[in-house]
């Protein structure tokens, strides 16, 4: 979730990057084909909502935007109030009690946290909050405050109480973020408004965070393209044919800045408390449920390409998409057949582990 007053500045490349993006190669062949869509900012991104079935009710549109403006109003860190917010001014003293959204995603944030052995962690955001990448604000701490920051990380430290439904943090200053997992599971919430609304083919979009929804009205399934890392929002190195499934992507080209001749990107090592230098420049996970792909998405990142691989090839339904700073593309096993290799600057290499 980025800070507001970059809104402007950033919103209308966001809107046309992002209709390439959207099912890239689909814009093409769905042109006879008309989609009814609208787009908000909501969750700190451009959305875009594409339906393709018949006679749409705006209503289906209003639930869905009105469901993601309720995450953000619950979860964000970057406004004045909401649960998160409370949680991190309780931070060392008290739970506070959140409703069953924020909990069950905390609960799937340290899922995954821990599942990453702490590569992914929840309660970065004081580091997150210290570096300010993506705002106006972003420079390079000092060693000393960098070492202040990292004591405050650690996933074990956010606390749960099922009984009560409530939340706390075990240490002050410690700074509760969901901006990783928060806009996976707001596609989630849109995919479930969409099946109870008899909706059968859509594309949403969340800044990237991608959900194929059902397939095609042809009945082919849909062409969703890869972040190039090396071109802005919208270049794609290849596609994946997928159908009821989401993609996201993290890489290093998505939020920097430079400072003496260096980039400073936003995917943080809880360990160092800097940017995580591995020789990777992009992932995208390929997966049934968004928020899922979000979590694991930055985990499979930090953890690198040895073991970001072996993680994605430990669980069901999940694939993963590696690209190196080399311009090498690394596929997990499940993606053998629905990868199609498109840009001529990248090679795709046939074996996961080199």
């Amino acid at each position: 979730m980025i800070n507001r007053n970059r809104v402007i500045y950033a919103l209308l490349t966001v809107i046309f990057s992002f209709m390439l993006l959207s099912g890239c190669s689909d814009e093409v062949e769905e042109k006879n084909n008309e989609a009814i869509s609208r787009t908000e900012f909501v969750l700190g991104t451009v959305v875009t909502i594409k339906i393709y079935d018949d006679n749409v009710s705006e209503e289906v549109f209003n639930k869905a935007f009105k469901k993601l403006r309720d995450i953000e109003n619950k979860m964000t860190i970057n406004s004045e109030e909401s649960e998160v917010i409370d949680i991190n001014k309780k931070a060392g003293k008290d739970f506070v009690k959140v409703s069953e959204d924020t909990f069950y995603v905390i609960g799937k944030g340290k899922y995954f946290s821990k599942l990453s052995q702490g590569r992914f962690d929840i309660s970065i955001g004081s580091l997150v909050k210290l570096w300010n990448i993506g705002t106006e604000y972003a420079k390079v701490p000092s060693e000393e405050e960098i070492d202040a920051r990292k004591k405050l990380v650690n996933y074990n430290d956010v606390i749960l109480d099922e009984k009560t439904r409530s939340v706390k943090l075990n240490k002050e200053n410690m700074v509760l973020d969901l901006g990783g997992i928060a806009k996976g599971y707001g596609a989630d919430e849109v995919v479930k408004i969409l099946k109870e609304n008899n909706v059968n083919h859509a594309i949403i979009n969340l800044g990237g965070n991608v959900f194929a929804y059902g397939n095609k009205k042809d009945g082919s399934p849909w062409r969703i393209g890869i972040q190039s890392p090396n071109s802005s929002r919208g270049g794609y190195i290849g596609i994946v044919k997928i159908s009821n499934k989401t993609v996201v992507t993290s890489g290093i080209y998505e939020r920097f800045f430079e400072e003496n001749g260096k980039r400073y990107h936003h995917i943080l090592d809880p360990d160092t408390g800097y940017p995580i230098e591995n020789k990777l420049s992009g992932i995208s996970i390929i997966a049934d449920s968004s928020i899922d792909a979000d979590s694991l998405s930055t985990s499979a990142f930090a953890l690198g390409l040895d073991k970001g691989i072996d993680l994605i090839e430990s669980l069901d339904n999940v694939e993963a998409v590696f690209i190196t700073e080399d311009s090498k593309v690394y596929i997990t096993s499940g993606l053998k057949n629905k990868f199609e290799l498109e840009d001529s600057n990248f090679e795709l290499i046939n074996e996961t582990h080199q």
